[in-house]
């Protein structure tokens, strides 16, 4: 099987599917997705050559709906119950295999995967256990390096069943830092509300880790619109920032009593604050994409904020459709009436459900 495998939230594969299109299209490569409602994945059918010019130009940063995505080596649908190491082993030493991808071998480093769905969570267990002896059947055969390399492509063994795996690869300027894509966050028990873990995962997904330190750090300014009842509100105050948060609703005492918090009864669509000295706008609130889309944009626009990081409700037809309008609609904006260079990356977070999580700053 050639081409690429993409991860993504079961239940949206085809605006996956739909992103992958457009986007390998504007690479000039033209090939078809396969697709299965609830599978957690993408199949995007294309040559092999294209797939490896693929895996270093689609830039994975820039996809929304994808988590992670490998280019597919080999495919293997009825692997032994005895000796499934053989099996693969057999597979990538596939002169077909060798030929087409010369420069991947030898890869720097091993990850067993699954889908995330309800079959994938079962197979977990499985994939823990036969991951050691993989790798030592892969460093057998010179497909992996003695020791782990983050100079080298990363290998995938992409598990559907006990008996079929999808082999492939990504390279490590191109990829998720994280097993499936998914970074593993642990709801904190003083947390106001669940809706916290979005804004935890968004800080680390957009912000790289070696510039966190300059970005996220203690005794900046931040606006949390929407707050209540501070799930927001307490990633910030955790970073040690100094938040406004502005909501009618009531908003727990645990975060009052920390004295970082102040708490601004008002319309999050109608207050501003009086200095120009916030460097982080953030923002969950239950309204029309559209709207939430321009008053960020007015922020960053009108000095107010330095970074913004907010939530956009997704319909229930046509997702990517609407959320390429949305994005457009912003950079224009931004392009129009803004200061300069700006970034702006959007993705739908492991944390997210019927919604993406869009990051903007100025350079």
């Amino acid at each position: 099987m050639n081409g690429i495998v993409a991860y993504c939230r079961p239940g949206f594969e085809s605006d996956c599917a739909a992103e992958l299109q457009d986007k390998t299209a504007a690479l000039g490569i033209y090939g078809y997705c396969q697709t299965k409602a609830q599978q957690g994945y993408v199949v995007y059918r294309c040559q092999n050559e294209e797939a490896e010019h693929l895996a270093k130009k689609l830039v994975l940063k820039e996809l929304i709906f994808t988590r992670q995505f490998f280019a597919v080596l080999a495919h293997v649908t009825d692997l032994p119950q005895t000796d499934r190491v053989s099996a693969v082993q057999v597979a990538l030493l596939d002169e077909t295999v060798q030929e087409a991808f010369t420069g991947i071998k030898p890869c720097g480093d091993l990850r067993v995967e699954t889908p995330d769905t309800n079959d994938g969570k079962e197979l977990s267990k499985f994939c823990r256990k036969f991951t050691v002896p993989l790798r030592q059947g892969l460093r057998q055969i010179d497909w992996l390096t003695t020791k782990e390399s983050d100079r080298r492509p990363t290998l995938h063994a992409f598990f559907l069943s006990n008996q079929e795996v999808m082999i492939g690869f990504s390279y490590s300027f191109n990829q998720s830092p994280w097993l499936m894509g998914i970074p593993r966050l642990r709801s904190p028990s003083e947390a106001p509300s669940r809706s916290t873990l979005k804004l935890d995962e968004a800080f680390q997904v957009f912000v790289p880790e070696h510039e966190r330190e300059a970005r996220i750090s203690s005794g900046m300014n931040a606006v949390d619109l929407g707050a209540a009842p501070g799930g927001w509100t307490y990633q910030l105050v955790r970073r040690g920032m100094m938040v406004q948060a502005v909501d009618n609703g009531p908003m727990a005492e645990s975060l009052m009593e920390t004295g970082q918090v102040k708490h601004i009864r008002e319309d999050g669509f109608k207050y501003r604050p009086k200095k120009k000295n916030v460097t982080w706008l953030v923002c969950d609130m239950v309204e029309k994409p559209a709207r939430v889309g321009e008053l960020m944009t007015s922020w960053l626009v009108e000095g107010d904020c330095e970074e913004a990081i907010f939530n956009l409700k997704l319909p229930m037809k046509r997702r990517y459709a609407a959320v390429a309008e949305y994005l457009e609609h912003i950079k224009q904006n931004l392009i129009e009436h803004g200061r300069g260079r700006f970034e702006l990356q959007a993705k739908q977070l492991y944390h997210d459900r019927e919604e993406i999580t869009v990051h903007i700053r100025w350079m």
